[in-house]
């Protein structure tokens, strides 16, 4: 699931409790590893995925972040060409290295038959994080940055797109068998910009990655696409894509699943429902996808309150359809 390892696992609290922050927790690679296997030898899932953060590439170029409590990430805003200064070319080694250690200690505890996830986030949302320094308002600010000077904003997604690259394959090389780009905020660029902003920055990242590792899956998720998952599949190269909970399932069995593996899309919102609406969601899922080539999961992150039953509950039903 999206955010396995997370708020709503108690071992995860405590661990969380004794980093002291978040990006304490990041880059510290016994605790990452930890929280990263907790989910694994709780529920037995098929993939373990890497516990870190989006935000470690602007991390890494030089951009300042913090996670306030209850609030989210704060970054210092790059609101025009002049911030670009504060960037460096490349991502630092002293900050992406612990996310690969992390990577190879958790690679050596895992069972050799369950995946290893590593990702990162698409270009356009890590920019409007970067740009607002913030969440929220329909990343307004990035916007308006790429609608009065889109020639800037691109110099800032190609530096994006060569960190990316870098970060993932340094992933890779470390023990991820498996990448994920992460494009939170697509849906809400219109078709032009998405185009532009949503499909050729994913684009030129999976040809980085596969020139250096061509048999390494690339999973795409741009959340929010809708009908535009068929730009995705036909624009990027990406392996599979991820569906949020909005996916037409007509449409995805038609245009896409025959073209590519897809991933999802259980609303989170009927995860923490439980009960019977949480097992509709899911005969729905395996209903509309199972017949292709699909990967069980969430439309988006788990959320903290999710009970733990509720889980074991989704977990119970899946296992005893694919049994």
């Amino acid at each position: 699931m999206m955010r396995q390892a997370g708020r709503y696992l108690a071992e995860y609290r405590a661990v969380r409790a004794e980093a002291g922050s978040f990006l304490n927790l990041c880059f510290d690679p016994d605790k990452a590893a930890e929280v990263t296997m907790q989910p694994i030898r709780r529920f037995g899932f098929d993939a373990a995925i890497l516990f870190s953060d989006i935000l470690v590439v602007p991390h890494a170029l030089g951009q300042q972040v913090a996670f306030e409590a209850g609030e989210g990430p704060r970054l210092d805003p790059i609101a025009d060409r002049s911030g670009f200064a504060r960037l460096s070319a490349r991502p630092d080694p002293a900050i992406v290295g612990p996310v690969y250690e992390t990577v190879r200690k958790v690679r050596a505890m895992l069972a050799p038959d369950v995946t290893l996830l590593g990702f990162c986030g698409a270009p356009w949302t890590v920019a409007t994080y970067m740009v607002a320094g913030r969440g929220g308002d329909d990343q307004a600010a990035a916007r308006l940055f790429a609608y009065r000077d889109p020639d800037g904003f691109a110099v800032l997604i190609d530096q994006i797109v060569r960190a990316s690259i870098d970060y993932l394959l340094g992933q890779i090389r470390a023990g991820a068998d498996a990448v994920q780009i992460f494009d939170t905020w697509a849906g809400i660029l219109p078709a032009a910009e998405f185009e532009r902003w949503a499909v050729e920055p994913v684009a030129r990242i999976i040809a980085g990655v596969k020139a250096a590792a061509p048999d390494v899956p690339v999973i795409a998720f741009p959340k929010g696409a809708g009908y535009r998952l068929g730009r995705i599949v036909a624009g990027t190269g990406a392996d599979a894509v991820g569906l949020d909970w909005t996916a037409d399932a007509d449409f995805v069995r038609r245009e896409i699943q025959p073209k590519v593996a897809v991933q999802g899309n259980i609303d989170p919102l009927a995860l923490l429902a439980g009960g019977a609406a949480l097992d509709r969601a899911v005969d729905e899922a395996l209903a509309n996808y199972a017949a292709g080539r699909h990967i069980f999961n969430l439309g988006h992150g788990i959320l903290p309150p999710t009970p733990v039953a509720h889980v074991e509950q989704m977990l119970a039903r899946v296992r005893a359809w694919r049994s």
